[in-house]
Order: C-alpha cells, then structure tokens, then sequence
C-alpha cells in the first residue's frame, strides 16, 4: 500500500481546516502513461495533496479513467475490440501506477459508472432549464463506405490556423487550437480512404455565446494564475465564444436523457469534452455516497470558502479556464476553479512524449529502473510548471545520485548512524546550545516557512528547492563542527550538535514529505512517529531527547543505469 496514501474512498483527511478539491485530468484509457502525463498532472496534484493533507486541510482528490473519448473507440476499432474492453484493460494498470507511485487519489473511478452518467444527465437538465442548451440542425461528417457519422477524431486534416497536416477534428495538436471538424482543410476519415461528406443532423448544442460576458468577468476576478494559463483563457474568450455541440452520433458514451427530444436517441452519445470534465463532480458524489453520507461533496462544491484546484496539461487549458468555468455557471449553485495550475510540456530530446510514437517510456517501465521516490523527486525537480522541460535518462540519473542520494539521504544516514554509535540510537540531551546550532535551526524553520508559501502558490519546484537548500545547509553544519571528532574530545559538544542535526532533519522531513513520501514515512517511524504526517501541521517537530531512534538503512539507492550516451 502506498506510503500515507488513503486506504480507502472514506479516509480522506480528517480535522479542522479548509476544504481543498484537487481535481485531476482524466487519462484516456487506451494507453499507458508516461513520464509527461506524471509530470503533467498528478504528480504536482498529489505533492499539493499532501502538503494540504499535512497542514490540516480537508483534502478531496479525485479523478478517473476517462472512457468516453474517442481515442478508445478508436483503438477499439483498429483492435477488433469493444470500447469497454480497452478501459477494463487499462484502468487496472493506471491503479497500479498510482499505488506503486504513492499518488494518493481519495477516490479514482471511471466515467463508466452508472453515477457519472446520472450526473451528467443531472447537469444537462441543469443547463437546459436555466436556457443554456437548444437543439440544431447541423452538418457533420459521414463516411459513405463505412455508412456512419465521424466523431470529431475520426476526422483529420490540415489546420487552418497553422497548416499542420495531421490535425484532429477537435483539436490541432501542433498550434493548440480548438477546432470543429468542417474547419479542416482537405479532410479525410481514419475510418477509410473516402473523403467525408456533410450531411445533416440534429444535435444539442451548448450556448457558450450566451455565458460570455459571465466568463469573461470571472476570470477578470482571478488572482495568483500562472500567466501562460490566464493569458490564453482571457485570449480565447475575447476571440468570442461560439456555441458548441454538446452531442454526437456515436453509440458508445453517457446516453442522453430520455426525453432529449432527438431524433434516434440510441445512435447519440453525450460529447465527452462535455462529460468528461463533470467527472469531477461526479467523482466527488461517488466518494461522498462510499463515505455513507450522499451529502459530503457539498463542503467542496457548495460552500464558497471551499477551494477548488485543477491540474492538467496546457493541451487541456480551453476545457478547464473556459469550458467547464461556463458549464458551472449555466448550471448554478456550484463552485467555480479557484486555481487551473496548467503545465506545460515534458519533451524527451525534443520530442513530445509519445507512447505510440516510442518516444519517452512507459511508467512501468520507468518503475523497474527507479525507487518510486527517486522517480518522484528527479521529476519534481523538473517539473514544466511554466516552460517546456526537455528531459534525458543523464538528468533523472544526475538529480538522483547527487542530491537526493548524496544530499539528503546520506544527511539523514549519518546523522542516525552516529546517534547509535556514540548514544546507542537515543537522542542526547543538548548542552548549551550556541548561536552556530540556533542558527541552522531558525534556516530550516525559514526554508519549512518559505517551502509553504510557494507550495501555497502551486510553485513546487521552488518548494523542493527549499528543502533541499535545508538539507545542504544541514550539510554544512555537520561539516563545520565535525561531530565523528569531537566525539573523541568533546561529549557534550557532540550531543548538542547530533540532537541539533536530529531536530533539523525532523523539520526537513517534513518539507520534502510531500515528494518522497515513501521514505519521508519510514523516516518519521525511525523519529519516533507512527509515519503518517497527516494533520500534524507545517511545523518543525521536536523530537525529544531521550526518544529512542529507529536503525538506519539508506533511504534512496544510488541510481546505475544506461544513460543516453549509452
């Protein structure tokens, strides 16, 4: 079981505290997951986690497998296979990822439960009631060889925005840029070599037109997002937001309601943009109704001082900034992102990480060459919270070996290791302390405080440069008053400077915990702790003179491995 992961849907934080709701992407469950996607989305989402989680918020994280989306009927296709047969193949493996990794969902379910599909009827009634949705007549692709409508990935060819030429029908990879399918030049279907023909068909259509001037004053009210985020939310709603089909022709997907009022209902689906980012709200009634009381996703969603955080890929940004902020407001009485922390890109030697296109492997692959929380704390350390991050094998290695490893591991190895040997593993008893220990203590207090500030503002990078300059400068006190000999000359000195350095390492503990939980939970045992922080507050413990101290082995293992000039 993962280190201070929740055992269970019902073992989110207890206690007094805000209500955080970290919300994260949905994979698509048509293929494995990548260093990218850890980088991307949950990795941060679970470091804010449990940072939360430790200074006593009440943390809600959830997620899912997204099953709707067109890439699993795609591949469902090219395989022979149902659609469901893909999701049941991979939804396990994602489960194992995150059990393996330590990240820490309270609930990761899937769009396929009857629950989700009730709550996306639930908000299509919503917007239809309050005069957000209407139906028209459109034109939409049809293959005449295959004699079926074309989902919008179905459809590809040159964007008009940027003259890429393996665009999608929904989206151009290569510009970012939202698109509808009979906005492609020289289109062609993936499902023959016909080139697709419009004909008509009636669909229910979302009037985003119509919340434009909502949306727009919404985001003029946020404050602390990352400018590449806001920048283009505000960007894409000056442009005009143009209403969008919320239905398709598609016989895999959330059924519409039985009186949607279409013509042959049982050949459309919800369009899953539209689903797939309820899943959040859905996600959250399915825990609330595993936690025996159906009302508890209100304290996220209902009380305005709950706070909401959504951490995806930059190629999600339209759906959460702009989208999703328009259907809750359509629907009303639910509470709008507080944060869209949007990443960018993790490249591999230039290259967009790509399972089918081999480049950048696969987490499991990743997980038998690294400890997860050497795999955790080399990709923390890289994280594209706001450019691209080209990353290679030398970096991960490098990160690893000479500062989790060397740095911090080796700290916390020593320091233990010369407790037991000179006080049989008790912590000793300080004597007169000097302004040389106060001093290293009130710097890990400034970087535990300075750490919180910047994981407050979703900067995790900058909070894991904090901890480790602790750690550095725990480094160079130990080096400076030389414990191993003064042991020889000077008792009480090395009692007061081990219990210093015991102190510090508590407090360091603490602050990188929310990155390498794994260990940070073994250390803590090794302290005197029961190895879950959860709750105990952002502070520096102390830990007692007297306390008897676990027997160190090495936390992190140095990394031996083929690097890219291998």
């Amino acid at each position: 079981m993962s280190a201070d992961t929740p055992t269970s849907p019902s073992s989110a934080a207890t206690g007094e505290g805000r209500h955080v709701l970290v919300a994260v992407a949905w994979p698509y469950a048509n293929g494995s997951l990548h260093l990218g996607h850890l980088a991307g989305a949950y990795l941060p989402a679970d470091v804010f986690a449990r940072y939360h989680r430790i200074a006593g918020s009440r943390v809600l994280m959830v997620s899912g497998s997204d099953a709707h989306g067109t890439p699993i009927t795609v591949r469902a296709d090219n395989e022979g296979v149902t659609p469901r047969e893909v999701v049941e193949r991979y939804h396990p493996e994602f489960l194992r990822y995150w059990d393996e990794l330590g990240i820490s969902f309270d609930l990761f379910t899937s769009t396929m439960t009857d629950n989700h599909h009730e709550v996306t009827r639930e908000m299509f009634q919503a917007l239809r009631d309050n005069g957000y949705l209407e139906i028209r007549t459109t034109e939409q692709f049809y293959d005449p060889e295959v004699e079926r409508f074309l989902p919008d990935r179905y459809v590809e060819g040159t964007c008009p925005n940027c003259g890429a030429t393996d665009a999608r029908g929904d989206q151009c990879d290569t510009c970012g840029k939202t698109l509808d399918p009979g906005d492609l030049i020289d289109p062609r279907s993936k499902l023959s070599s016909a080139t697709p023909e419009p004909r008509p068909t009636d669909h229910w259509f979302i009037l985003l037109s119509k919340l434009e001037s909502q949306v727009a004053e919404w985001l003029a009210t946020r404050e602390g997002w990352r400018n590449h985020v806001i920048n283009w939310a505000q960007g894409f709603v000056r442009g005009g937001l143009h209403d969008r089909a919320i239905t398709r022709d598609l016989a895999w997907g959330v059924e519409l309601p039985e009186d949607a009022g279409l013509d042959n209902p049982q050949d459309k689906r919800i369009y899953v943009w539209f689903d797939a980012v309820i899943g959040y709200l859905s996600a959250s009634k399915e825990w609330a109704q595993l936690q025996g009381d159906p009302d508890a996703w209100k304290a996220w969603w209902q009380d305005p001082s709950a706070e909401s955080y959504y951490f995806i890929g930059k190629d999600n940004i339209p759906f959460h900034a702009v989208y999703w902020p328009a259907q809750l407001l359509g629907a009303g009485d639910l509470n709008l992102p507080t944060n869209v922390p949007g990443n960018q890109y993790v490249t591999f030697k230039g290259e967009k990480a790509s399972k089918s296109k081999g480049v950048g492997g696969s987490l499991l692959d990743e997980l038998e060459l690294y400890q997860p929380d050497a795999l955790r704390y080399a990709m923390a350390t890289n994280l594209p919270e706001y450019n691209d991050v080209d990353l290679t094998a030398d970096e991960i290695v490098r990160r690893i070996n000479d500062e989790l490893v060397a740095a911090w591991g080796n700290l916390v190895n020593r320091v233990l290791a010369m407790t037991g040997k000179q006080f049989d593993g008790i912590v000793p008893e300080p004597v007169d302390t000097d302004e040389r220990d106060l001093a290293l203590l009130a710097e890990v207090d400034d970087h535990l405080a300075a750490a919180q500030g910047l994981l407050e503002q979703v900067e995790l990078r900058r909070a894991l440069k904090e901890a480790m300059a602790g750690a550095q400068a725990a480094n160079v006190y130990l080096n400076a008053l030389e414990p191993w000999k003064t042991a020889k000359t000077d008792r009480a000195r090395t009692a007061t400077t081990l219990w210093t350095a015991v102190q510090a390492i508590a407090g360091l503990n603490v602050a990188f915990a929310p990155f390498v939980p794994f260990a940070s939970a073994e250390l803590d045992r090794w302290l005197g702790g029961d190895g879950d922080l959860r709750g105990r507050g952002w502070v520096r413990p102390e830990v007692a003179a007297g306390t008897k101290l676990g027997t160190p082995t090495p936390l992190f293992r140095k990394v031996e491995v083929a690097t890219d000039e291998a």
